[in-house]
């Protein structure tokens, strides 16, 4: 019998199921929820009722999907949103008494060594030196590697839920990101990382990156393959972003190869993309599609 094993990532907007079998590899079931986990989070409550029900929801059809395939090993993790929660850990109590699965709480530097291992494992250019960027819903981790080793990770909280729910303006959101960046690169520069950060290949992954991608390739029906390794010059994402701008979200779902609960959080993850581009002066970036959810997979 194949030894089934799955991997669950418990986003601040998506929540992810990957089922595979192993010996050889072959994935069998990826899917995709967007939940919203940490829409209406607030520093006082946390997590609000509502976030947890679509939650809970989706996580009881991961569960099910697991029993139907077999499934005999999972690592399930959790990140930005409910690790700052104040009612984090009663969640994850709400999630095991319902779905029986046991919710990892991972901190901003494991979320980066487990996305590295994921990008690393489908790059062309794998063995290079890395400026890795994950923009998340509460949080983007950045990580430099080389050779696939992590020499230098950070979460910063940048988040697309975090900024559109939390700032007022267009203006505010780039502000906060500017300074939020320009502070890693005077981590970079006091570690003696800089140079080479800036030199490195950029990597984009999570929904914003695959997005910029599916919208560049006019794609209706989502194909990875197609996405992974898609180089994006800024001048395009700067296009994309000044097209998507002006548009209501009810116009911009409209767009093809914007997914449907992206439509109001993508100019705040377009804004990260081009500010990263624009503080450390990469000319384009390369986009991934696998990311956390295979790195936490492949170590089942």
């Amino acid at each position: 019998m194949t030894d089934k094993v799955a991997s669950i990532d418990l986003g601040t907007n998506t929540a992810r199921l990957l089922i595979a079998s192993r010996d050889p590899y072959r994935q069998i079931l990826l899917k995709r929820i967007i939940t919203r986990l940490g829409g209406g989070f607030t520093r006082e409550f946390g997590l609000s009722e509502e976030a947890q029900l679509r939650s809970l929801a989706a996580l009881k059809e991961f569960a099910a999907d697991m029993a139907a395939h077999g499934v005999r090993r999972v690592r399930a993790v959790a990140t930005s949103a409910v690790r700052d929660a104040k009612n984090g850990a009663e969640f994850c109590r709400r999630v095991q008494e319902q779905t029986g699965i046991t919710l990892e709480v991972i901190d901003g530097n494991e979320e980066a060594v487990l996305t590295l291992r994921g990008v690393a494992s489908i790059l062309d250019n794998k063995d290079e030196d890395l400026a890795v960027f994950d923009v998340g819903g509460g949080s983007t981790e950045y990580t430099l590697a080389a050779l696939q080793q992590p020499l230098f990770s950070r979460s910063l909280p940048i988040g697309v839920v975090r900024l559109t729910e939390g700032k007022g303006s267009v203006a505010a959101m780039e502000d906060k990101v500017r300074r939020e960046l320009e502070g890693l690169k005077r981590e970079l520069q006091g570690e003696g990382h800089l140079e080479r950060f800036a030199a490195a290949t950029l990597v984009g992954t999570a929904g914003t990156a695959t997005t910029l991608a599916a919208i560049d390739l006019g794609m209706t029906d989502y194909d990875y393959r197609r996405v992974n390794n898609y180089t994006l010059p800024f001048a395009k994402v700067e296009a994309m972003f000044e097209r998507l701008l002006p548009l209501t979200p009810q116009e911009r779902l409209l767009v093809p190869g914007l997914e449907p609960g992206r439509e109001d959080l993508i100019i705040a993850g377009v804004l990260v993309v081009l500010t990263t581009m624009r503080v450390f002066g990469f000319g384009s970036f390369k986009v991934s599609d696998s990311g956390l959810l295979e790195g936490a997979i492949l170590g089942v």
